[in-house]
């Protein structure tokens, strides 16, 4: 395919902005208040093992009352939300955990693009994708940044999708896997606040106002199950019309010259820290996944960043780490699943909005060293002798 020249934009992997006001606190803890989920119930099949708990509607429940992460041992700035647990690898609840605003709302960023392989490699499992497939980058499914050679197959693109954070890798598995099924993830699990659906290019159409369907609709925030995929698809059939570089135009003249918060908190995937924590906990521990599948996923997701950021892989105590960040204007996030060599399995979160720094990759050194100390709490704190379980009400 031909290679168009494009403006440098440091902000490409990025998503979202709309964060939740976060619930008073008490000293020492993290006291939640109930927070409305979405108005459609999802499903919430019976479970060979019990879950997280839901709420009638079959949406997770707030975060259990944990004690309160400690503070950033370095500066970082705008609203702050960290999720950090030792997970309970049989009931997948947390029986350890300390968290900062772990039920606000945040930008995903490129982090929602493990949700992508999970839901591709469930495809694959049932026999609707096929591992060989290969595919061309055209002017239709090019998204911003750089992108694969043609002729890449599914696992290429999965591994540029992961390791490289590629935005046109993603969003062709994105497609080839379903725009609905990317968003089952999160719905299967009852994760009323999280958003997955849009690929990349599609979000970012929509943000520079190139989408008719996203400008001429009042309906798109509030969607949920069928009418959510059928407006996402038109979203994503608009994005489809314009080339990448066109496209970077508009989002430079959309960021220098009109940025608009509450505009950008409804294109972007979003998640909260302990909705997503869940998801990252039973991505690994109950993917539902063929021997073969797990494997590549394993394989895929220990090539994102993260592993080399914690203090326990420098002290040897680090089995496996599955990671995966994301960044964009004034926002960070970082997710992983961690197995340490003493048989315990941990899960982070870390997201960053509205940071006083427009380019935040500066903000990772700080950001992990908070998600070390909050590991360090985490794991030196005594055990429980049941999970937690129970949100604050």
């Amino acid at each position: 395919m031909r290679r168009f020249p494009l403006r440098a934009a440091w902000w490409l992997p990025a998503l979202l902005l709309g964060c939740a006001q976060p619930a008073p606190q008490r000293e020492g803890h993290v006291t939640l208040q109930r927070q409305a989920a979405p108005g459609q119930a999802l499903p919430g099949p019976a479970q060979a093992a019990p879950g997280p708990l839901r709420d009638d509607r079959g949406c997770l429940l707030p975060a259990p009352v944990v004690p309160k992460a400690p503070p950033p041992p370095h500066h970082l700035s705008g609203q702050l939300g960290l999720w950090v647990a030792e997970i309970d690898p049989v009931t997948l609840r947390p029986v350890r955990a300390v968290a900062t605003n772990p039920d606000s709302v945040f930008p995903l960023a490129s982090t929602y693009k493990q949700a992508v392989l999970w839901a591709l490699l469930r495809e694959v499992d049932a026999g609707r994708v096929q591992p060989g497939e290969r595919f061309t980058v055209t002017r239709q499914n090019q998204s911003l940044g750089s992108y694969p050679f043609d002729g890449s197959d599914v696992r290429a693109l999965s591994e540029r999708m992961i390791h490289n954070s590629d935005n046109t890798a993603t969003d062709i598995l994105h497609r080839r896997a379903g725009l609905g099924a990317v968003q089952d993830v999160a719905d299967r699990l009852g994760l009323c606040r999280t958003r997955l659906i849009l690929p990349t290019k599609a979000w970012w159409v929509a943000q520079s106002g190139l989408s008719a369907t996203f400008n001429g609709s009042g309906r798109w925030t509030g969607a949920r199950g069928e009418e959510q995929r059928r407006i996402a698809a038109l979203i994503d059939q608009d994005a489809q019309k314009y080339r990448a570089d066109y496209v970077q135009r508009k989002l430079n003249d959309y960021f220098d010259h009109r940025r608009d918060d509450a505009l950008d908190a409804q294109v972007y995937n979003l998640s909260t820290p302990y909705e997503f924590g869940t998801l990252v906990a039973q991505e690994f521990l109950r993917p539902d996944l063929s021997e073969a599948s797990r494997r590549w996923q394993r394989e895929v997701m220990g090539t994102g960043f993260g592993k080399s950021a914690l203090t326990i892989t420098q002290q040897g105590r680090v089995r496996y780490v599955g990671a995966k960040g994301g960044n964009g204007w004034q926002l960070l996030t970082y997710s992983g699943y961690v197995e340490t060599t003493d048989g315990r399995h941990l899960v982070y979160v870390f997201m960053q909005r509205g940071a006083d720094q427009s380019y935040t990759m500066p903000n990772t050194r700080r950001a992990f060293a908070w998600i070390n100390a909050a590991l360090n709490v985490v794991l030196g704190a005594p055990a429980r002798t049941t999970a937690l379980g129970s949100p604050a009400r």
